[in-house]
This record gives C-alpha cells, sequence and structure tokens, in this order.
C-alpha cells in the first residue's frame, strides 16, 4: 500500500489476484499465482480513527491479501474528500460521515453509498460543568459543535429532540475541530460540546447522560463507505476488494485477538505512544463493536438519514434507496471472505 503526503507513502508488494468471489482471502499462494495487481486510491479524513485504522490495515497486510495498490490520500475536512471522489482522482472514500452525499445526489453528483462504516456515533455530548446532568440543563447554554449541519451538529441535535429537548433554546457555537471543542469544554468556555467520545474523563470532562450518542442515539448511522458512479462501473472489483478488507479489519478489531496488534497501530498512526487512550478506544470497540463488519446499510438507515437531512433542510425530498445507495458490492465482498 501506498500513502500520499498525508500521512506519507509506502509501496506495499501485492500477492497478486485472489480470482473468483469464493476465494478465502488468506490464500496468499493462489494470488502469487494469479499475477494481478488492481491499483485503487482511497481517500479518508485525517481524524485519528482513520489513521489508526490505515496503520493497522498496513500492518496486517490488509489490501495485499487482496491483491489491491492502494494508495491512501488523507484530507482536512469533508469538501475535499467530496471533490476527490466527483472528480474521479480518487475512487473510494471507504470511511466517512455521508450525510453530504445525499444533497449532492439530490443535485446531480453521480455517487452512491456502497457499505456501511461505523455503524455507532463515536460520538458524546461531553462538559466540564458539575451543575450540567442531563440534556435538559444545556436549555439557555452554548453547546460547541461543528457548523450547522455538520455530523456533530446534526447529532447533537437529533438527541435533544429524541429526548424532548427544545433545541432553539440552545446557542451553537461552531469552534472548529473536535480537538478544539474538547479544549473550549475542559476550559469551561462554553457549557458543553459534541466531540470524541473517547475524551470522557479526561481533564475533569464527563460525558453528559442521555448524551452517550453511541448508545442514545443508535439509529444514526456515523461513517459509511462510498464511491462515484463512474468508479463502480470501470473499478468494481476492486471496490469489492477493498470493502472486504475492511470488513475483516473490522472483525478482527471487534472479535479478535487484537490488543496488541491495536496498541502498535496506534502508535504508529498517531505517531506516539499513548497505551491509555488506545486500550480505552480498542475497550470500547471490543464491548460496543460500532464498526459495520456486516457492510450492509438497511433502507430503513438510510431513510432516517435522509429524514434527518430534511428537518435541517439539507435535502428537499426523500429519494429511493435506489437512487441513493447500492449495496451490491457489499454483498459480494461479503462472499469473497468466505
Amino acid at each position: 500500500m501506498r500513502r500520499s503526503k498525508m500521512p506519507g507513502r509506502r509501496n506495499v508488494l501485492q500477492m497478486g489476484a485472489l480470482g473468483g468471489l469464493g476465494l478465502v482471502i488468506g490464500s496468499r499462494r493462489s494470488a502469487r499465482a494469479q499475477g494481478s495487481k488492481l491499483k485503487l486510491n482511497i481517500v479518508n479524513t485525517s481524524g485519528g480513527t482513520n489513521l489508526v485504522l490505515a496503520a493497522l490495515m498496513r500492518q496486517q497486510g490488509s489490501f495485499e491479501q487482496v491483491g489491491l495498490d492502494v494508495t491512501i490520500t488523507n484530507v482536512s475536512d469533508g469538501a475535499k474528500l467530496m471533490g476527490g471522489i466527483l472528480s474521479g482522482e480518487m475512487d473510494i472514500c471507504p470511511l466517512s460521515g455521508f450525510g453530504q452525499v445525499f444533497p449532492a445526489i439530490e443535485r446531480g453528483a453521480k455517487m452512491k453509498i456502497i457499505a456501511g462504516g461505523t455503524m455507532l456515533p463515536l460520538q458524546g455530548l461531553l462538559t466540564a460543568k458539575p451543575e450540567i446532568k442531563t440534556l435538559k440543563d444545556l436549555e439557555g447554554k452554548t453547546v460547541a459543535t461543528g457548523s450547522l449541519g455538520a455530523l456533530s451538529h446534526q447529532l447533537t441535535v437529533a438527541t435533544m429532540r429524541k429526548f424532548g429537548v427544545d433545541d432553539s433554546k440552545v446557542t451553537f457555537a461552531n469552534i472548529g475541530s473536535a480537538p478544539d471543542i474538547f479544549r473550549a469544554v475542559a476550559s469551561g468556555r462554553v457549557d458543553a460540546g459534541s466531540t470524541d467520545v473517547f475524551q470522557d474523563g479526561k481533564n475533569g470532562v464527563r460525558v453528559i447522560e442521555n448524551a452517550r450518542f453511541w448508545i442514545d442515539l443508535p439509529e444514526y448511522t456515523y461513517q459509511a463507505g462510498f464511491a462515484s458512479d463512474a468508479a463502480i462501473a470501470a473499478k468494481r472489483e476492486a471496490l469489492v476488494r477493498a470493502l472486504a478488507a475492511y470488513a475483516k479489519i473490522y472483525r478482527f478489531i471487534q472479535d479478535g485477538d487484537s490488543r496488541d496488534a491495536f496498541l502498535k497501530a496506534y502508535e504508529a498512526g498517531m505517531g506516539k505512544a499513548d497505551t491509555e487512550t488506545a486500550l480505552q478506544q480498542w475497550t470500547f470497540y471490543q464491548k460496543y463493536k460500532p464498526f459495520a463488519s456486516g457492510l450492509i446499510i438497511s433502507d430503513e438507515r438510510l431513510a432516517y438519514m435522509q429524514k434527518l437531512n430534511l428537518s435541517f433542510k439539507i435535502q428537499t425530498k426523500i429519494m429511493t434507496t435506489e437512487q441513493v445507495a447500492d449495496m451490491s458490492l457489499a454483498r459480494d465482498a461479503l462472499k469473497l471472505l468466505g
């Protein structure tokens, strides 16, 4: 696998094609014999989850096992990510917030959601103020999120509405990135903020009761994979292999004996050793199993995300599953896993 500027490049020996969908991923001897090499350009955001996951997949030889020669590019925001997909420079984004994909398709973008990524949110609403116990206590307060309609804002408002909190009485502040939000919460500059769940318990910050999004809003699909129609048509086999590699690593993280491998990947991906945080993340993954090891996103989940967009006036109508998604690639990837 090769990586571009963020966070670097690396060439990976490819082991060749696996042949048909019925072969199991680990058959390296067969892959060598076939001798094929499929190139694929992957784009993800530069968040910690993606960086650690990429490091783990390099360690495990995930892409070489499926006969792929991969370049991963990490970008700073969703706009650059979408631009790479729609321009054809990138072939697939396997793991990103995807609320923006629906309105893009509604406006004519030729792309599809092709797999689940993280089925449960990896965020919560955190506070450092002892008087704030539940979401209801945030009425009349200032809450830090991303921009209005962005993922962290959507999660916050959707959960507030679910628990009968009047979000019109809440002042939302666009503080910036998740680390910026955490610092604002920890310093008391804001009353609460939607940020990385793994910050819970640090610097006197805690998750608010009924604002544990991974528990209290499980219907929200946090991240998904998507690709352009052109990439699906031209590089279907490579996309299927990539999805199979991701499904296999999701299973390894959540159900396998992956502790030591994850700790090593965390250090490589984040560029520093932090055993406490890495163990906290690994334990969370093992307990809650947020990743889409089965890859498929149901019609109901897709409809929920669209209805949420509609309530935020990000979309003007609900589109059919066929208009927004193609889960046939995910199904083929599951067959490849055996």
